[in-house]
């Protein structure tokens, strides 16, 4: 049924939770592709404003650490597959470069994936306000059918 999975990482335990659920759809089943795709956000670094005595990074020094965190990105890709033993599975990785979650309802609308995987904080109220959902930012922007996976130990607020 699913032909390309996606896989969110952002290198934390609770994203790489829903790789059990992945395994689980994905296996057996020859033809499925399941791409890991990890998302490199520039806008959180630093920039130089001379203008008003405000100095950060300059373009190249930025352009020098996106390149370190997008290898850095790749490696802990190629590292997980090994890690959870995936030479099963026909595996694809990329590191994109920008908002993650725009990043990767793009990827996923370019790619024609059919199921993205992706766990989410369970936040709630005023956090969830605040802190955004990279989770409802891609189910409202892509077409593929979405599997939100909750953190373990998730409980139900009284």
């Amino acid at each position: 049924m699913y032909k390309h999975i996606m896989v969110p990482l952002d290198g934390s335990e609770l994203a790489e939770c829903v790789t059990s659920h992945v395994k689980s759809i994905a296996r057996g089943r020859h033809e499925t592709i399941v791409s890991l795709v990890r998302a490199v956000d520039p806008a959180i670094l630093p920039t130089s404003d001379p203008t008003s005595a405000e100095f950060g990074l300059t373009k190249s020094d930025r352009k020098q650490l996106v390149q370190q965190r997008t290898k850095a990105a790749d490696q802990y890709l190629q590292d997980l597959i090994v890690r959870l033993d995936w030479r099963w599975a026909n595996i694809i990785t990329d590191v994109i470069v920008g908002e993650p979650a725009e990043g990767l309802a793009a990827y996923a609308n370019q790619n024609k994936i059919d199921l993205i995987v992706i766990a989410s904080h369970g936040r709630s109220g005023i956090r969830r306000l605040i802190m955004g959902s990279v989770a409802d930012r891609i189910i409202s922007s892509s077409c593929a059918a979405v599997l939100l996976v909750r953190a373990p130990g998730c409980t139900i607020p009284t």
